[in-house]
């Protein structure tokens, strides 16, 4: 790895960016990683995990404290809204026969075991800062810091997110996110007795699901048609999501809108979805994750491509001698497999937004899942 590369930047702190660096110092590159937000915050909600992220998470040597902290299970149901049972999804156990095929974990809980990892590994990380200029040549990149500092890489991995800085520096005029018609409401509540996997209930223009997080939380996800992409005031949010709820039947469902209240951490996010066409790279500059192919969460693979990512990307600089050529490589490894994601999630939520075929809406999540559970 000497030959290639000595010395990295990652820009973005998050899923992606923390992967990119635990692979790296394990191949023995000085990682340099800024993330700009200064107490390192991922916001509380939580995050549904499928079970090639898990895959993932073993390959990043971080499944065992994720199956301490979050939950695993396998299977997913889907039910009507009065609670009957449509189908069973099943949840292939990829990460191994030990390890079973779905899971959920509070973010924070997640952005904090990726965050111990890659600092254990020997990563220098400096929050409340980013860049401010990057300059690349043939044979090296020179960054400035909003911290005053300037440094010389040899590689800088942008990881930034949905709206990428570092991609509206290297690629001016790229795309941009698209509003995908829908919302999501997300809330964390007291783990009922009986929710040991993930549950849908789908009614006419609204889904709920729930996942187990821990062994004493689960986290509610309700995804809702909202044609305008506008601002929701937090004050509303109790009352909304308990109306979203209301036609709901099902006992489950009922007894999580009685549990709702300020202290839910409840959020809502617009649901926005970006595919950057290749080259995702620039010279010595390379994009990942949420900023090349940002995905809605119907899938439940965002976070995981963003980590595979970061461990194609690393495998793919290990093996080569020559440095366009590996980021080339990386490239055509992810493309069609987050292609699919972005593609496929966005059609789930077009269905569900124009109350299309049920038929086809099964079949493409049966068809997703078992493709993301090929190697990569």
């Amino acid at each position: 790895m000497a030959g290639l590369l000595s010395k990295v930047l990652i820009v973005g702190g998050g899923f992606s960016g923390l992967s990119a660096a635990i692979m790296l110092r394990r191949q023995g590159v000085q990682v340099d990683l800024v993330e700009i937000t200064p107490g390192w915050t991922t916001y509380g909600a939580g995050i549904s995990i499928g079970g090639p992220s898990l895959r993932a998470f073993r390959t990043l040597g971080i499944l065992p404290r994720f199956l301490e902290e979050g939950h695993a299970s396998d299977g997913t149901e889907i039910r009507t809204s009065s609670g009957q049972m449509i189908a069973e999804i099943p949840t292939p156990r990829v990460a191994g026969a030990d390890v079973p095929g779905n899971g959920a974990v509070m973010r924070p809980v997640l952005a904090k075991i990726l965050g111990d990892a890659a600092l254990e590994a020997g990563t220098s990380v400096r929050l409340g800062c980013t860049f401010t200029e990057i300059a690349p040549t043939a044979d090296h990149v020179d960054v400035a810091f909003t911290d005053g500092e300037t440094r010389r890489y040899d590689l800088v991995i942008g990881a930034d997110g949905l709206r990428s800085k570092l991609r509206e520096a290297v690629f001016p005029g790229g795309p941009q996110p698209r509003y995908s018609g829908q919302g999501v409401w997300r809330a964390v509540l007291p783990r009922l007795a009986g929710i040991d996997k993930t549950i849908l209930w789908v009614g006419p223009e609204t889904k709920v699901g729930v996942n187990p997080v821990s062994r004493t939380e689960m986290y509610l996800f309700v995804n809702e048609n909202r044609p305008v992409n506008e601002r929701i005031p937090e004050e509303h949010f109790v009352p909304l999501l308990k109306g979203l709820l209301e036609p709901f039947p099902a006992p489950e469902v009922q007894a999580f809108r009685a549990q709702l209240s300020e202290a839910s951490q409840i959020l809502f996010r617009p649901l926005e979805g970006m595919l950057m066409p290749l080259p995702w790279h620039a010279g010595r500059v390379v994009l990942i994750g949420d900023a090349v192919h940002a995905t809605t969460p119907h899938l439940a693979a965002g976070a995981g491509i963003g980590v595979e990512d970061a461990i194609v990307l690393a495998e793919e600089l290990a093996r080569g001698a020559d440095l366009a050529a590996a980021l080339k490589a990386f490239e055509q490894r992810r493309w069609e497999r987050c292609r699919m994601v972005v593609h496929n999630s966005g059609r789930l939520g077009e269905i569900e937004v124009q109350g299309g075929s049920k038929a086809e809406h099964a079949a493409l999540m049966v068809e997703s899942f078992r493709a993301l559970t090929e190697d990569i």
